[in-house]
């Protein structure tokens, strides 16, 4: 693990999962179903919880919605957040479902007394509210001021919400800045950062595919990360929300403030290579990943760094011709032809796994 770095913030309690203050940064994510269908919700809830999610958020559109969260909290295992906008009403009736954080931004929800209404049976359940500015979404008058959603636009809109919260008594919340590119979201929340002491909710909106939007999401968030800015995380994806997770979860262990299951350590191949490496590392990862045990393997494809990367894993190949010597722990337990390599790393390591777990 590096050296604790991160900015110093409050903490609020998000159902059982504290964020902020010296807790772990917490991995989100985001229904995409319908959530007026409890069945395809939970169960899609249950997937994500397998995979590492410690917080999800519902979109809560209409008054169906709202109440189909009721059931949903019940047979949900992790805190539920409500995405509300434009209709208090709605984020009462997701209070009264028993929800462990609403997703609003004030200025949006219309008459004071309404803000009001929503703020205090909040305090009343001890219910925490995060602020979510988005570029895509800022006040008409913040986008005449600035001429578009510039980082100091976006700040803007944070602070005049939460200031709206606080003059009414209210400071149990969390904030975030998302813009779909990385400099103008990194930008914003540095310059958030050093006004205001609440935890920060960090993330790239809307970042795009799989493939595009992770790679946005990589740099943007390492970026505030190693700045120390970050208490809790979503990927936002155009896909699978597994995938959220997953990636979310491998931004955190490359930045070494968390770790669970396998950290891979592969070669990208060059003429030297004698074994199909390619295949063998994307068996090898594809079927550990239910592991959660965080160990290091190693899948190396020659002579070169081969056996020294695989000494210094907990487990490893470093490939020779049409074979591969296996290490574990340093040693060398087994040379075997390239046909048994994937096979026998994976039934090592979930060996290892079940005797870390014991």
């Amino acid at each position: 693990m590096i050296e604790n770095t991160r900015r110093v913030s409050r903490f609020v309690q998000v159902g059982d999962v504290q964020v902020g203050g010296d807790a772990p940064i917490s991995v989100q994510s985001m229904c995409n179903t319908d959530t007026r269908d409890v069945a395809a919700t939970v169960g899609q809830i249950t997937e994500l919880v397998a995979v590492g999610c410690e917080i999800i958020r519902c979109a809560v559109p209409d008054a169906e919605a709202a109440a189909a969260l009721a059931p949903i909290v019940k047979q949900c295992p992790i805190p539920l957040i409500a995405d509300i906008h434009f209709d208090y009403r709605l984020a009462l009736q997701a209070l009264d479902s028993g929800v462990a954080c609403l997703r609003i931004n004030p200025g949006n929800i219309g008459e004071q007394w309404k803000v009001a209404e929503v703020v205090k049976a909040c305090a009343e359940r001890q219910v925490p509210i995060r602020i979510g500015v988005n570029g895509g979404s800022l006040e008409k008058e913040l986008l005449e001021k600035y001429g578009h959603a510039t980082p100091e636009a976006m700040v803007e809109s944070a602070l005049g919400h939460i200031r709206i919260l606080e003059e009414l008594g209210f400071d149990q919340l969390k904030v975030s800045l998302k813009a779909s590119d990385v400099r103008r979201t990194v930008a914003a929340y540095r310059l958030l950062a050093g006004q205001v002491d609440y935890p920060l909710h960090v993330g790239i909106t809307e970042a795009g595919t799989t493939w595009a939007g992770t790679i946005k999401s990589a740099v943007g968030l390492g970026a505030l990360l190693y700045d120390g800015i970050g208490d809790t995380l979503r990927v936002s994806l155009t896909g699978d929300p597994l995938e959220e997770v997953r990636v979310g979860w491998e931004i955190l262990k490359a930045m070494e403030l968390r770790q669970r299951g396998p950290v891979f350590v592969s070669c990208p191949t060059c003429g030297r290579c004698q074994i199909d490496l390619i295949s063998v590392a994307e068996e090898v990862e594809q079927r550990l990943q239910h592991l959660t045990v965080p160990l290091t393997i190693a899948v190396m494809g020659c002579v070169v760094n081969g056996p020294g990367e695989a000494r210094e894993a907990d487990l490893g190949i470093a490939g020779g011709k049409e074979m591969g010597l296996l290490f574990r722990k340093g040693e060398i337990v087994r040379r075997l032809p390239q046909a048994e390599l994937a096979d026998a790393l994976v039934a090592e390591a979930e060996q290892m796994a079940e005797e870390v777990s014991d």
